[in-house]
């Protein structure tokens, strides 16, 4: 039998009406979506237990434009791909053929497919997700056409001390006191990056970047930026939120419409099988989600 072939799949989609990533019984999810046009393409593939590896499971309403999975095919279903497309490379074919049943005018979209290298899982080799958060505050002026990614406080945001307050965060820490607690999961995790920049229409932006995020962390990790930055969450508290043991209450979480995954970093090919096996053996407990 021919050995399985993986292919790297880059995703993007608008979070709105879907209740996340992960599959979920009676449920309109991302990866129920995706996997249920994978069984029309590849009519013999099993009708039950996951398809797709993700590289960071999102929350309902998250959005992502460089989101990363992986799919195991045998050899002769890849090449399959293109028998109705006979000039037209597989990776071509699959993202074609993919829109073709999803919809052209679809709310989520697999925008580039490859054969991935060897060693490559798109959860376990991954050394960064990276999100961006958007933020309008009352100075902001409305736009209806970012209504749906882009959340709103009100009052208004100071992006010097919300940068001050960001700064404190990166590092590697335990984040327990921004995060919904799972059993079994870790909290502690590696902020790389945490900074705000306030766009020429007066929207606030937040890029966060980490090794990988628990449960609701850029949400919350915002929600606290924007409570200092409207004056109701001291600078000089936000240390001590490092040293809670479970979510603090001292700021909101912020809604999910304004977070969106950006991109997700790998090693160099050589080295993905090396990171695929360090990451599961130091952190067999994380769960790698979004939001």
């Amino acid at each position: 039998m021919d050995s399985p072939v993986r292919i790297r799949l880059d995703i993007a989609y608008d979070g709105t009406a879907f209740s996340g990533w992960a599959v979920q019984p009676g449920l309109r999810t991302v990866q129920g979506t995706l996997e249920d046009a994978l069984r029309i393409l590849y009519r013999d593939l099993p009708e039950d237990g996951a398809l797709l590896t993700v590289a960071g499971r999102t929350d309902a309403g998250v959005h992502a434009l460089g989101q990363v999975a992986h799919l195991d095919l045998r050899a002769d279903q890849w090449a399959a791909t293109t028998r109705r497309a006979a000039k037209t490379e597989p990776p071509d074919a699959f993202v074609r053929r993919m829109a073709g049943i999803i919809g052209n005018d679809a709310d989520v979209v697999v925008t580039k497919a490859a054969i991935a290298p060897a060693g490559f899982d798109a959860r376990f080799s991954a050394t960064w997700r990276r999100y961006e958060y958007r933020l309008a505050d009352l100075a902001t002026p409305p736009n209806p056409l970012e209504r749906h990614r882009t959340a709103l406080v009100r009052g208004h945001l100071d992006v010097d001390r919300m940068n001050e307050a960001a700064r404190m965060l990166v590092g590697l820490h335990d984040f327990a006191g921004f995060c919904r607690p799972r059993a079994g999961a870790t909290t502690v995790r590696t902020l790389q990056r945490f900074e705000w920049r306030r766009s020429e229409r007066g929207t606030f932006i937040a890029d966060v970047q980490a090794d990988a995020f628990c449960h609701s962390m850029v949400r919350s990790l915002v929600g606290m930026c924007a409570a200092v930055g409207q004056g109701r969450l001291a600078v000089d508290r936000v240390s001590e939120l490092l040293e809670v043991s479970e979510r603090s209450n001292a700021f909101a979480v912020l809604p999910a419409r304004g977070l969106t995954l950006t991109a997700v970093g790998y090693p160099d090919d050589p080295d993905l099988a090396a990171r695929q096996e360090a990451t599961r053996a130091k952190r067999p407990a994380l769960r790698v989600v979004g939001g």
